[in-house]
């Protein structure tokens, strides 16, 4: 499932090439997907124009003009593409929403959705979301506070949404190996050395994710060389039975509270 660095990068490449540009056109090949009839739907957004298109946790908020907002959450599996027919995707499109002689095309959708909103409807959308790790405002102090009487397993709470926005699977085990830390360590036991360690590696993880583009599979356009290029440099997750590079030890796999989790036993300890 695409997290913050994937849809922060999104978000920054659909502002260089969508603000101010009119739909002109809308196809939706999947009703499922948004929440009007399609009919209603393409009458409501064609001519409108994007002004800001905004990340909240892992969803994009695509404002309109008119000030309503389109909300996507790419869920799993989820991908965007943008290029002219010319350079269709071989995939099934849930949507496409096409600005002159390029189209913006949603992929995947199978469980994701493109809803269009109100500002309230979507500030309730919102709402119950966690604060974000990487806004200005977040500090080593806030985030010990965010922890403070919090209990479980460090992965459960990495990818708790209405805790912290925007961590899922992979980021979750890719801080806790940062941060030396088991991905099963209490939160209620951490001291307050590791929960400071724990916050330097999720900035750091999150900000080299984001600078080199996160893990999609496939890039959002022609001549994208960014997109997808953290999916080699991850540390443990998804290499189960693989080295770990800080030498010594392998890489296990293992399920806690029904997540597959990706960690070293010989370097990542309870403190």
């Amino acid at each position: 499932m695409p997290e913050l660095p994937e849809m922060e990068n999104y978000r920054k490449l659909l502002s260089q090439h969508l603000i101010n540009v009119p739909i002109t056109g809308v196809t939706v090949n999947r009703e499922k997907t948004i929440n009007l009839e399609a009919e209603a739907f393409r009458e409501a957004i064609m001519g409108a124009r994007i002004v800001f298109v905004e990340r909240r946790a892992k969803h994009i908020l695509f404002h309109l003009h008119d000030g309503r907002r389109l909300l996507l959450h790419l869920m799993l599996g989820g991908l965007l593409y943008y290029g002219p027919e010319a350079e269709r995707p071989d995939r099934t499109t849930q949507v496409e929403l096409a600005f002159g002689d390029q189209i913006l095309y949603f992929m995947g959708l199978r469980l994701g959705y493109l809803h269009l909103l109100t500002v309230k409807e979507s500030e309730a959308a919102m709402g119950k979301l966690g604060p974000e790790l990487l806004d200005r405002r977040m500090n080593e102090q806030r985030f010990a506070a965010m922890l403070k009487g919090r209990r479980g397993a460090l992965k459960s709470l990495l990818v708790n949404q209405h805790v912290m926005a925007g961590i899922g699977n992979c980021y979750a085990d890719e801080i806790a190996y940062e941060a030396r830390l088991l991905p099963s360590v209490l939160v209620q036991n951490l001291t307050e050395e590791s929960i400071k360690r724990l916050y330097a590696s999720l900035v750091k993880v999150l900000n080299e994710a984001t600078e080199i583009g996160g893990y999609m599979e496939m890039p959002f356009m022609a001549g994208d060389t960014v997109t997808g290029s953290y999916n080699d440099q991850c540390k443990v997750y998804d290499r189960e039975g693989e080295p770990c590079l800080r030498g010594g030890g392998t890489i296990v796999k293992i399920e806690l509270s029904g997540r597959k989790v990706f960690y070293c036993p010989d370097c990542q300890h309870e403190q």
